[in-house]
């Protein structure tokens, strides 16, 4: 129900009108003064990157890199394909490795820029975010007891996905850091002259070194090896971003009286690297638990080098302060329990007992990670069980601090500590673990078939229903003959449950908190796991307290399965049985979206809205039946995947719909572009949330009125249902797959190591279903195309300005996030299109016989090009944001280089008798080096 407003409809539309802001969709720069030290610096790297070419490879080698990027930009380009058709293999490799380190060091100094044009401003996002809610409260629009309750649970957590859109080895990501913390101190004002030739002979060392590093994985990474890169990030964040960000959420609700406790958790982390089981067949159980230890002593050598830090500065002494009873019996007892930390520390710091708890905590902690490393028993009060005993021993130098009235440092170093603590844990990331519908079914159909009860495989999905929904409130056990003659399918479903539980018992029951079931398309795909976890202890619901150690969330993946999605919960959650789980997990449920495959399936335009409206389905399901919904949204880098600025997306979620908790998919390249750099890793994470705090308070209603809103909804029906039939009515053209795979490097990225998940699901025909939603936007990506990103939404537009609906959708532009957001994120794909170069590719590699789908991309391109200005207003993409304009065309200048090797080498490798270990190597190269220039790839 819509609170009554006193303001009208036109002051309510006129207070939500934004202008958005390219850059930040962009990921660029918007002022003229970064901009031209943009250009400095890559000038510079540049110039230091030749001389590397020089010295490694030659002055001839410079010499065509140079002929190449100049032949590029005319015109014509026959003495371009005629340059390229003369290089050798070999020289090939070394002119597709020039282009992408030029872009591995624009893409460095580029994020070092951006991060101090954010840093400019006098106000961050927090402080904005908070100085809403004080108007509000002060208006009283907002009562302090719902500000109270929803940062209780309020919840940002981003989950590092293992996806495969992530070009860049770690050993490159490493150098380009230090490249880009050189670049910055060399731009330091307050630089001593004396300094500068040293800055320089490192940043020449530095990019000389990068010349000389490979780029290509040598081999397809493990899942292991995706962990460690996830482990990369996240330790550097830890270290790095998040004490001074909590710290800063801290500063800010003072400001409005608000304390936010201790151990309160606004930001967590997640991950699936090692969890996601779904198509891909080497996560298995063993990679499972492997890969949980990686991330617990990682995780507690993170922690250990945090407590040495805080220990150096806890030299308070007895002689001057006061320490409580509490905290002197604690270490009597630890004094006890570990005698030989005591004698070494007693003589030199008796009277300091802040350093003297520190230093059994420090002890405790390295005890902890030898025993999981050794796999020894645990022993109580010298090493740690549980997560919860490390707090607690923190928390006591804390409040013995405040009970001493030391507020300043109680409120310091140790309360940072405590936060970053209880943000990672020990093991610095939550593992969800996925799998598919199909699996759990067919582990079923062997248990019943063992028991010789039913034939399951043969039930119809009602009678499914019902079986499984008897099945989840009994308590016998479907595995009670033992373990001899089980079925693969079944061995290998209890197989990861098993080790499910053993993780739980291991490291605490924060370590996997939710399985989630993909392809879910009725209620019966969630009771089969629940039966399944049942069978292993991890859920009992005919106990006399209900037993739910992890919880269970559908995927909701094709625009039918998003449909039906309210239906569904309300299912889920009018099952007595399973209510009981929801009850017991803290009455929260967890339902992710997927952006990628309903993207496929219909389009972006489509993809968006049912997303959208699917939400308000279930926040409203949810509130009807008392529970928190917990949404996880699972997007990619790029557009048509559900991409683009992570806070605007955050903002532009349905009224209601988030209370608190949300996760949020971090994949591939978007870890490194928002992580790579510290302060970068920052604004990002600051802004993300920011706008979770204000989502979550300010905006749980709409107070515009139905005949505005329904105006809204039906016209973006128009757009999503004509923009589904262009996209449909394309892809459902035989022509397009064979088009794709001709006019793409896709079946060649299926070559290249930078991900441990194959890119086609095993099995298929060969058709478009069988290909996974990732390499299908990162094909189109690559030859510039970018169609999963734009088709489609030209033909909705039109279709709702030809139904007389042009000020409306221009009243949408202007004050309705969820739409602005849209045709933003649309706006920049189009940007980064060129069907100039994309020509090329067709020309070149397309069969005459499937040429024509060019002819429809075209048609299309230009309709959506000229709908989406006439929404905007603007006379050109980009209008209002000149700068980025030129930092775009900037790449452009070095990106079409590379399209014109790889077209060339894609020529090449497919007519070759015998494939070319060097013509493989630079075609994969160029795919490289286009991800690099193009940022948002995958």
């Amino acid at each position: 129900m819509t609170p009554p407003s006193p303001l009208t409809t036109e002051q309510i539309l006129a207070s939500d009108r934004r202008q958005p802001d390219p850059a930040s969709f962009g990921g660029g720069l918007s002022s003229d003064a970064e901009h031209a030290a943009l250009r400095a610096s890559v000038r510079q790297l540049t110039t230091l990157l030749g001389e590397a070419l020089t010295r490694h490879e030659g002055p001839e080698l410079l010499e065509l890199v140079e002929q190449v990027r100049r032949l590029a930009r005319q015109p014509d380009d026959e003495d371009l394909r005629r340059v390229l058709a003369a290089v050798d293999p070999a020289t090939a490799v070394v002119l597709a490795r020039a282009f992408t380190a030029y872009f591995q060091l624009v893409n460095t100094t580029e994020q070092l820029h951006r991060w101090q044009e954010l840093t400019a401003g006098t106000e961050g996002p927090l402080a904005a975010t908070v100085g809403r809610i004080g108007t509000a409260l002060e208006s009283g629009d907002l009562s302090r007891e719902l500000l109270d309750e929803v940062l209780e649970r309020l919840e940002y957590r981003p989950v590092f996905t293992a996806h495969p859109t992530e070009a860049s080895r770690r050993s490159v990501l490493r150098l380009l850091r230090k490249i880009a913390e050189t670049v910055r101190a060399a731009e330091d004002p307050r630089r001593p002259a004396s300094q500068v030739p040293a800055d320089e002979r490192r940043l020449a060392e530095l990019v000389d070194l990068l010349w000389q590093t490979d780029e290509l994985r040598v081999v397809r990474p493990e899942p292991a090896d995706e962990a460690r890169t996830a482990v990369y990030y996240l330790r550097s964040i830890a270290g790095e971003v998040v004490p001074e960000l909590l710290a800063e959420l801290d500063r800010q609700l003072a400001r409005i009286d608000v304390t936010l406790p201790a151990t309160a958790r606004p930001l967590r982390f997640g991950t699936w690297a090692g969890g996601d089981r779904d198509g891909n067949p080497n996560v298995t159980p063993a990679v499972t638990l492997d890969v949980l230890h990686l991330q617990h002593t990682s995780g507690l050598a993170e922690l250990i080098e945090m407590v040495d830090e805080v220990l150096t500065e806890m030299t308070a002494s007895t002689r001057i302060v006061t320490a409580t009873d509490e905290l002197r019996e604690s270490i009597a007892a630890d004094a006890e329990a570990l005698p030989i930390t005591w004698e070494s520390v007693r003589r030199l710091n008796a009277d300091e007992p802040y350093r003297l708890k520190l230093s059994f905590v420090r002890v405790r902690l390295l005890r902890t990670r030898d025993r999981l490393v050794h796999g020894r028993p645990h022993e109580p009060g010298r090493d740690y069980r549980g997560f919860d005993e490390l707090v607690r021993d923190l928390t006591l130098v804390r409040d013995s601090m405040l009970a001493a009235g030391d507020d300043l440092t109680g409120d310091g170093a140790i309360l940072r500590l405590i936060r970053t603590a209880v943000t990672f844990g020990a093991g610095l990331a939550t593992m969800d673990v996925r799998e598919h519908s199909a699996k759990h079914h067919a582990a079923l159909a062997e248990l019943y078939g063992r028991i010789g009860e039913i034939d399951y495989a043969s039930l119809e999905r009602p009678e499914r229903i019902a079986v499984l929904a008897q099945e989840m409130a009994s308590s016998r056990p479907l595995t009670g003959v033992g373990a001899a003659g089980m079925g693969e399918a079944a061995a290998a479903s209890l197989g990861l449950l098993e080790v499910i539980r053993e993780a739980l018992d291991a490291y605490g029951p924060e370590v996997i908190e939710t399985y989630i079931v993909s392809m879910t398309h009725d209620v019966d795909d969630l009771f089969a796991v629940v039966v399944l976890a049942r069978e292993v202890g991890l859920v009992d619901v005919a106990a006399d307290e209900t037993v739910a150690r992890i919880g269970f969330a559908p995927l909701f993946e094709t625009v039918a399965e998003l449909e039906s999605a309210g239906p569904l919960l309300d299912a889920l959650l009018s099952d007595p049985s399973y209510r009981r789980i929801v009850a017991a997990r803290g009455d929260v449920q967890e339902i992710m979206l997927g952006y990628s495959d309903s993207s496929k399936d219909a389009g972006i335009a489509a993809s968006q809205w049912q997303v959208h409206r699917a939400q308000r389905q279930l926040r409203d399901v949810a509130r009807a039946h008392g529970v928190v919904l917990r949404l996880f949204h699972g997007r990619g880098g790029s557009t048509g995947r559900g991409g683009g600025p992570t806070a605007e997306a955050i903002m532009s979620q349905p009224y209601g719909s988030l209370d608190g908790p949300i996760k949020i998919t971090e994949q591939g390249e978007v870890i490194s572009d928002k992580y790579s750099l510290p302060g970068l890793g920052r604004q990002n994470l600051e802004g993300a949330l920011a706008a979770v705090l204000e989502a979550s308070v300010l905006h749980r209603t709409s107070l515009l009125g139905p005949d505005v809103l329904d105006g809204w909804n039906a016209t973006m029906d128009l757009v999503a249902e004509q923009g589904k039939q262009a996209y449909r009515s394309l892809v459902g053209d035989e022509s397009l797959v064979p088009f794709f795979v001709a006019a793409t490097p896709v079946d060649e990225l299926g070559k290249m190591n930078i991900g441990s998940r194959p890119a086609k699901r095993p099995g298929g025909a060969g058709g478009l279903d069988d290909l996974r939603a990732i390499p299908w936007v990162f094909g189109w990506t690559q030859s510039r195309m970018v169609l999963p990103g734009w088709f489609g939404v030209g033909s909705g537009l039109k279709a709702a300005f030809d139904d007389g609906r042009g000020e409306t959708l221009q009243e949408m532009y202007g004050s309705w996030a969820f739409f602005r957001t849209f045709v933003s994120n649309v706006q920049m794909t189009l940007t980064k299109t060129d069907l100039d170069i994309a020509a090329a590719y067709v020309q070149e590699l397309v069969p005459d016989g499937s040429k024509g789908v060019f002819d429809v991309i075209r048609r299309e391109h230009e309709l959506t090009l000229e709908q989406v200005l006439r929404v905007t207003g603007e006379p050109s993409l980009l209008e209002s944001a000149p700068v980025l304009r030129r930092t775009l065309e900037l790449r452009d200048s070095y990106l079409a280089p590379l399209h014109a090797l790889q077209v060339s080498l894609l020529k090449a490798v497919r007519s070759a008798e015998e494939p070319d270990e060097d013509l493989q190597r630079a075609l994969l190269l160029t795919i490289n080096g286009i991800s690099a220039g193009l940022r948002n790839t995958g």
